[in-house]
């Protein structure tokens, strides 16, 4: 029998939303207050995804003011298709609320944003028998919407607070058979999380609970997926339903990280007695009928195309003249537009983390510039590989501390920089930071994040850290890892980055 392996998108692509046409599937993801954003992903079988796209892809669809906080901006976004035409509808915490576009093509472009006078976030579209398009938002409140104009027709009004966890939210709205079916996610986003149904004769209500809420929790197990979540379902071109939700890995020892950030998994779907039934989220279930692997994302980018692979992602923008692809043909030039990853409003490509045991490497020109490879979660928890002002340091950014870790002198020429993530060796009694070997800690976090130099003559260790500070757990907030490149001063080139797993 053939299977798949879950996560089927990994890496930091929380809140699955995805609809079907015909043969072929369109998924989105939260992007949070990354640009660009709502990464839009296609499939013929529901296991391989590539990415097409962003749906926000200009700034004027995508306002993140630079002192946006971490982990505010683009909430839980859902996609439907309709009349012809593809809509996402989402909110943008911090950056004006409510809104939906649309595009004849998935792969856009997509329309500038049609605000939606509703309060609350997770936005949810739905149409009746008649045209009527509804929209369910957390809480959980359901309003008739034009979604041409945004204007609110009727509503919100209350029509269920779930089964009793905190924070419903997350809302999905859909006409199976004689039913009105909400789907909803309950009990917060970390190990409470769930997912709990309820049906109607009519989108306004009453609904009536399924007898066995929670549909789906893995809270207070032992198994290695958690936090499972936020679901969103499809009926396959088979007649088939599946599921799409957001899962977490975690590692380590009590209480685990998780470091990936919340993950795309995919779980099969009975129905039983007019109500979807699921099992425990595996990492491996029997597949789909169809079965249409595609070209997965390249490992390495060699910076040859006209632009940026649509997976290169910013924190709240990418400003104008701070990227080049142009000014050196088969190299990315960056500029500075700030003087620390510190603080908003530096210069910051990269992409997520995809892979537990990974290795990432870039090769870098500075010249004068101070640039480097950066692992980031937020303005406040990074560690960066840097070359700068005649030196190569690795600096530890955790919290309200900055530390160089280890300094030297930057051999001459370009350099290859090097971080790996290793899961099955975490800080040994001994380890090794600038060449020499000191006392260890406990093997308590989820990885070692390792930093190296590699030039013509060879391999150089530099340090080898801690990976737990680099987890929600410790930083807080709904993102995952992102590694990339960066520049705090002057311009520097990257000839190729390559992300590949190391398992």
């Amino acid at each position: 029998m053939r299977t798949y392996e879950n996560p089927v998108i990994a890496g930091f692509h929380p809140d699955p939303s995805v609809c079907r046409v015909g043969e072929d599937y369109y998924l989105v993801c939260s992007s949070f207050e990354y640009f660009p954003g709502v990464p839009i992903f296609h499939s013929r079988d529901l296991v391989h995804w590539r990415q097409i796209g962003n749906v926000l892809d200009r700034p004027g669809q995508l306002p993140l003011p630079d002192d946006l906080p971490a982990s505010n901006g683009i909430y839980a976004p859902t996609i439907r298709y309709h009349d012809g035409l593809f809509h996402v509808i989402t909110t943008n915490v911090g950056g004006g609320g409510n809104f939906l576009v649309t595009s004849e093509r998935p792969e856009g472009p997509w329309s500038d944003p049609v605000w939606i006078d509703v309060p609350g976030i997770d936005p949810d579209l739905a149409w009746d028998e008649d045209g009527s398009c509804w929209c369910a938002l957390a809480g959980v409140g359901v309003a008739r919407i034009d979604p041409h104009t945004g204007k609110v027709l009727e509503g919100p009004v209350r029509v269920w607070s779930g089964s009793g966890r905190q924070h419903p939210e997350g809302p999905h709205l859909y006409r199976i058979g004689e039913w009105w079916y909400l789907l909803l996610a309950e009990g917060g986003t970390a190990q409470g999380h769930s997912v709990s149904i309820a049906r109607a004769r009519s989108p306004r209500g009453p609904y009536e609970p399924a007898p066995g809420n929670p549909l789906l929790s893995h809270g207070g197990t032992d198994l290695p997926i958690q936090c499972t979540g936020h679901a969103d379902l499809v009926q396959a071109a088979d007649g088939s339903w599946w599921m799409v939700l957001l899962g977490t890995r975690p590692r380590g020892w009590f209480p685990q990280f998780h470091v990936l950030g919340r993950e795309t998994f995919l779980i099969p779907v009975e129905w039983v007695d007019g109500w979807p039934r699921v099992g425990p989220v595996g990492e491996r279930h029997p597949a789909p009928t169809a079965w249409h692997p595609v070209e997965a994302e390249p490992e390495r980018d060699d910076f040859d195309g006209p632009a940026l692979a649509p997976c290169w992602i910013s924190p709240r923008r990418r400003a104008e003249g701070s990227w080049s692809l142009a000014d050196r043909p088969g190299r990315l030039t960056l500029t500075a537009t700030g003087d620390s990853l510190d603080r908003p409003g530096h210069t910051f490509v990269g992409r997520r983390q995809r892979h537990p045991d990974s290795r990432t490497a870039a090769r870098l020109e500075a010249g004068s510039a101070r640039a480097g490879l950066s692992v980031r979660l937020d303005e406040a928890h990074h560690y960066d590989l840097e070359v700068g002002g005649g030196e190569v340091a690795v600096i530890a950014r955790i919290g309200p501390v900055r530390q160089s870790i280890v300094r030297r002198p930057a051999p001459d020429g370009p350099l290859t920089l090097v971080v790996e993530t290793r899961t099955e060796s975490v800080l040994p009694p001994t380890a090794t930071v600038a060449g020499q070997e000191v006392p260890g800690v406990r093997a308590a976090g989820p990885d070692t994040i390792a930093f190296s130099l590699e030039t013509a003559e060879g391999g150089e260790p530099l340090a080898e850290l801690d990976g737990r500070y680099l987890s929600t757990e410790v930083a807080g907030g709904f993102t995952g890892r992102v590694i990339g490149l960066y520049v705090t001063e002057g311009t520097a080139a990257f000839d190729w980055y390559e992300h590949r797993s190391t398992r």
